[in-house]
């Protein structure tokens, strides 16, 4: 719950003495609670006070960080139920399984499988960002902490699902520079798992029969002082994974409790029990409801489109449109003789054109119009892409002194400005372009420069 600015008021240190750049502690501590200003911008506040303030303000999710460099990722602190309320921040994650128990042929080409998902959408990498590496007690313990250390070498991060604890002190001893999680608490050994995943610095995953089990392990953790978790949503049934996931965030985003309030681990992998289309369809379930890390039992590219689609669908802000930065854009050694393409400032289709136009392999000014992050016929009805605001970014960004060449393509859903264009940029060579981006590269290949 947010505090007002009267709570904190009556923790600073009421020196009236401008240094933070308000007129008194009354003023600034109205800004810290409408979240303008940090309450470190005040140099008097003591560190206790610091402490309560960051209590009683922190997310009612815990934003738990693994992995380490280019490969750290944020789990949790989100402050909402439902995307449209604010946002969610901290995106779904996914790791595909492997485990000991397979054979060395199975291990290896899994191993191989792993990094051969790794693509760009809309200016985001799309790949299996972790490694789920299960241990089975039935098969060889070597084995395991061989497999984790080859997991280790793809540059992901790795989840240790191992109850074990001796094992699981080995295989964290092997990774724990890379801060992986170790999943494998659980109501009998909590204590023992808690000691080996504080003593590496790791996050612990925490596992219960039932979802009143794993409620008490949790609480029985915190009481240890360690915050640093992880909840394991089961694999008992699917029904109950889901209440887990969805009970738990709502306990803490609705009633504040903090022990609901961590990142959460969902074996579909197991859960689907070897059905390919039940597995897709439990990895779109969780990523909206409310999987942190999603294990699956392979990550191809038919997996992939649709899945990464969804996430970045979900977790982008929906008070923002998703755009580029409106300028010019040289395509292919493009310079200033060569020919001028122009869109809107949509990412989706900034990429999607973009992607086609090198393609092509023809040198161009891609011109990037600002259109409100609209698509092309939106901007065009609400009047953002039009001829008039062409003509205006052309002269505000000076594109007839940058550039020589004097023809300029149009996308072709909206050829009705041609006409308008031409009066309002004379000496420009207005071309239509394709409806399709597809239709691109056979285009500019075909026409006359």
């Amino acid at each position: 719950m947010a505090l007002k600015g009267l709570d904190i008021f009556k923790l600073s240190p009421k020196k009236n003495c401008k240094e933070c750049g308000s007129p008194t502690c009354m003023a600034f501590s109205m800004k810290v609670a409408q979240g303008a200003v940090s309450i470190d911008a005040c140099p008097y506040f003591s560190e206790d006070a610091k402490a309560q303030l960051n209590e009683a303000t922190a997310p009612p999710m815990k934003t738990i960080k693994v992995g380490t460099g280019d490969h750290e990722f944020a789990l949790g602190g989100e402050t909402v139920l439902f995307r449209h309320e604010k946002t969610f921040v901290s995106k779904t994650r996914y790791a595909v399984a492997i485990s000991n128990a397979m054979d060395d042929a199975a291990v290896e080409a899994k191993l191989a499988e792993i990094p051969k998902v790794d693509y760009d959408r809309i200016g985001e990498r799309m790949f299996a960002e972790m490694v789920y590496v299960d241990y089975s007690a039935d098969a060889d313990k070597d084995k395991y902490l061989d497999i984790v250390k080859k997991a280790a070498g793809l540059s992901r991060v790795v989840v240790l699902g191992c109850e074990d604890v001796d094992v699981a002190k080995e295989a964290v001893e092997l990774v724990k520079a890379d801060k992986p999680i170790l999943n494998g608490a659980n109501a009998s050994n909590y204590e023992a798992m808690n000691a080996v995943a504080t003593a590496a610095g790791v996050t612990l995953g925490v596992k219960g029969a039932d979802i009143n089990e794993l409620y008490d392990t949790v609480a029985a953790i915190e009481k240890l002082g360690n915050k640093n978790l992880v909840i394991d949503c089961g694999t008992n049934s699917i029904k109950e994974a889901y209440a887990i996931a969805v009970q738990f965030r709502k306990a803490a985003i609705k009633d504040s409790n903090r022990t609901c309030g961590y990142p959460s681990i969902v074996r579909a992998d197991v859960l689907a029990k070897g059905d390919a289309h039940l597995q897709a369809a439990l990895l779109s379930l969780f990523t909206m409801k409310y999987g942190s890390i999603i294990v699956t039992e392979q990550m191809t590219y038919a997996e992939a489109l649709p899945l990464y689609g969804l996430r970045q669908n979900v977790f982008t802000d929906p008070q923002k449109p998703m755009k580029v930065e409106p300028g010019i854009y040289p395509l292919n050694g493009a310079d200033e003789n060569s020919i001028c393409v122009t869109t809107v400032d949509f990412a989706l289709t900034y990429f999607v054109v973009t992607a086609e136009l090198e393609r092509s392999g023809v040198p161009m000014n891609l011109i990037i119009n600002d259109a409100g992050g609209l698509s092309v016929l939106t901007s065009w009805a609400a009047g953002k892409f039009s001829s008039g605001s062409i003509a205006k970014f052309f002269e505000e960004q000076k594109i007839e002194e940058k550039i020589k060449s004097r023809k300029l393509v149009i996308p072709g859903k909206v050829a009705v400005l041609k006409g308008e264009l031409e009066a309002k940029l004379p000496g420009w060579e207005i071309i239509i372009a394709p409806r399709e981006a597809v239709q691109l590269v056979k285009f500019f290949k075909e026409l006359d420069l």
